[in-house]
């Protein structure tokens, strides 16, 4: 049996303003209007393997639920991190899974934020992938390469008379300019896809040769592990004694069971704007533009609007992406660098590293729409059928105004419906909550008035989602 291992914990930095630490790139529709890159990504899997595990951050649950339940996904397993440690361990988690159950099935490891447009390519590869993987080899599939490309890591292999696979030689970090041209030249190298199939236990003995700390944190953390809802919850102290280390240098570097098996399937990482921007249809200037956006004399620009007007006028070769709460200028020479940028919101603590302005919950999102000295507003979306926790705020009292659907409302002692056009006052410390029992999404909006109204001014006292 196969079981499809999602990685879905990574950051997407280098897709900011769009991608933030609490709704990175995998979560985004940046394709497919219908469909975000984790969804396309279970959506590509063969229909005749398992059911999908996903190991996701513990912060990111909601979002792995919610957009599972979008696709009609539902037998499925969910494993939280309580903080990203690479791939290793990740994939460390998802074996163990297995290692009390009678089946030892091969492991297909996959991440979330890879285009891959032939899915029939792809399948054909899992194929000859587990052929392999039955006869103990761990298995990684290798792009060939179509440019000099400097942001991808290779695989040397040792050529075989298949034309099916090779064995592995050596993975190289990424190369200068000058040695991806030779690579590029031979036929000798693959670029490093970062998908895998190998056994469960395979891959667990391998990594007890090579890197038995990742082993034992794993096994501690996992063991001691237990439910919440639908996911499955790892013990944080034992697991953030765990190094942080990705698959390829923990076991692939090390093994002499590495395999390859080359995929050709019109394949590109998504890691940064200009990737982006070479996928995308563009215009007779070489202009991609999406959104209300107007372009004048320019060239070779990917423009991205989400609310409001761009206009660019006599420029070339830019990355411009406005999001209602920061605005992105850079040249496609240095997206790369973004990076930089983020680690900078981060270390001061800026709300543009961890959140855009509309802010997705288990229940809906919201978007705060306006705020100055002691008054904020946000337009609130209730999912039909959900609610908010029932709470109370120690600095500040909130008025609610509905203008799309019906709103249940609890206030102290009194439960009532609110329609369209009809508001309520919530005073400072009064238990209140909001239900949505329609049948369509329920749309409030909210102004909060207080000295103090950042979102830690939360008591909770009953949770459907056992937040605290």
């Amino acid at each position: 049996m196969i079981v499809p291992v999602i990685l879905s914990g990574g950051s997407g930095t280098r897709l900011w303003p769009l991608s933030r630490k609490h709704h990175p790139k995998q979560y985004l529709n940046l394709i497919n209007n219908d469909s975000t890159l984790f969804q396309d990504t279970v959506l590509r899997l063969p229909k005749d393997i398992g059911d999908p595990l996903i190991i996701c951050n513990e912060e990111h649950r909601f979002l792995v639920a919610e957009q599972l339940r979008e696709i009609g996904v539902n037998d499925c397993g969910i494993i939280l991190e309580p903080d990203g440690k690479n791939t290793a361990p990740a994939v460390t988690l998802a074996a163990l899974n297995f290692s009390n159950s009678k089946e030892d099935p091969i492991l297909l490891v996959l991440s979330t934020d890879h285009l891959i447009q032939n899915n029939s390519a792809l399948h054909r590869a899992i194929k000859i992938g587990k052929s392999l993987a039955e006869q103990e080899k761990l298995v990684t599939l290798g792009i060939s390469p179509t440019k000099p490309e400097t942001s991808y890591g290779y695989i040397e292999i040792k050529r075989s008379n298949s034309k099916k696979y090779h064995d592995i030689k050596s993975f190289i970090e990424k190369p200068s300019l000058d040695k991806a041209k030779s690579y590029l030249d031979s036929s000798n190298y693959y670029w490093n896809a970062g998908i895998f199939m190998f056994k469960a236990s395979v891959y667990l003995k391998e990594l007890d040769k090579f890197e038995p700390e990742i082993l034992e944190a794993c096994k501690k953390s996992f063991n001691n592990s237990y439910r919440d809802l639908d996911f499955l919850r790892l013990n944080k102290e034992e697991f953030n004694k765990c190094p942080k280390k990705s698959i390829d240098y923990a076991v692939m570097e090390n093994t002499l069971k590495g395999t390859v098996v080359p995929l050709d399937a019109q394949w590109k990482d998504l890691g940064s704007w200009s990737s982006l921007w070479d996928f995308k249809t563009k215009d007779g200037n070489g202009n991609v533009a999406k959104g209300d956006v107007i372009l004048e004399a320019v060239n070779d620009t990917y423009a991205y609007s989400s609310n409001r007007l761009i206009s660019a006028l006599g420029v070339s070769g830019l990355v411009i992406i406005d999001t209602p709460d920061a605005l992105l200028i850079s040249d496609k020479k240095y997206v790369q660098n973004i990076k930089n940028i983020v680690k900078k919101l981060e270390k001061d603590n800026r709300s543009e590293f961890d959140n855009n302005r509309q802010v997705f919950r288990p229940w809906g999102y919201y978007d705060s729409i306006d705020s100055g000295n002691s008054f904020q507003v946000k337009r609130i979306l209730v999912n039909p059928g959900a609610q908010l926790s029932l709470q109370k705020h120690k600095y500040r009292s909130e008025h609610w105004v509905v203008v799309r659907g019906v709103a249940q409302v609890t206030c102290a002692e009194k439960v009532f419906e609110l329609k369209e056009n009809q508001s309520t006052f919530i005073p400072q410390g009064t238990v209140h909550r909001l239900r949505n029992n329609g049948d369509t999404p329920l749309e409030i909006i909210e102004i909060q008035t207080g000295g103090y109204l950042e979102e830690d001014d939360i008591i909770r006292l009953e949770d459907d989602y056992q937040r605290n």
